[in-house]
């Protein structure tokens, strides 16, 4: 991915942007919300140690242009929440996007708006032909976020996702470049 470094997105109430280091003991609180190690594979308990470990990944990976491109999700400044694009060429080239909100931030539209960002981002900007995100088949929340920010409902996949204590099923969406729209899932600038 080109210009990682400099990528910011916004849509004039949210900013995504690179994780800082400073950001640690804010993504250690986020995380230790037991709603989100339910939903994703962060570990429980998390830990500041996790935060930071993670923080230096998502720095490494977005330094070198490999791996995920992760943005800390902002609003008034403050850390909201994170989501990250990932690219996949196994079969097709196409990205990956997956996200988290704290728990003040849900039911407000802040992963809507964040998932459109990065959408329209991935999408028009990087030029892929598709993203797609996988939710847990309970997690209706999730589920209406990606409806609402444009994707498709595509199907169940069974025992796809490793976690901690086995293996879950996952519902699949995606979102093709010619399915954005301005006023789904291409609101906001660049």
């Amino acid at each position: 991915m080109q210009d990682r470094e400099r990528t910011e997105l916004t849509d004039g109430s949210l900013v995504l942007r690179p994780w800082r280091f400073e950001d640690v003991p804010r993504v250690a609180h986020i995380c230790s919300d037991p709603e989100i190690s339910r939903w994703t594979r962060v570990p429980s308990p998390y830990t500041e140690e996790h935060a930071q470990g993670w923080i230096e990944q998502t720095v490494c990976e977005w330094d070198s242009g490999e791996g995920e491109a992760a943005f800390a999700v902002t609003k008034s400044g403050e850390v909201v929440g994170a989501i990250g694009l990932g690219l996949h060429e196994d079969y097709a080239v196409q990205g990956s996007i997956g996200y988290w909100v704290a728990a003040e931030a849900r039911g407000r539209g802040v992963a809507t708006d964040a998932l459109r960002l990065v959408s329209r981002w991935g999408l028009r900007d990087l030029g892929l032909p598709r993203v797609q995100l996988v939710t847990d088949p309970e997690n209706e929340a999730s589920q209406r976020v990606a409806q609402k920010a444009g994707f498709s409902r595509e199907g169940l996949l069974r025992s796809y996702l490793q976690v901690p204590n086995g293996r879950r099923d996952v519902v699949l969406f995606s979102l093709l470049a010619d399915e954005l729209e301005d006023g789904v899932a291409g609101t906001g600038s660049v």
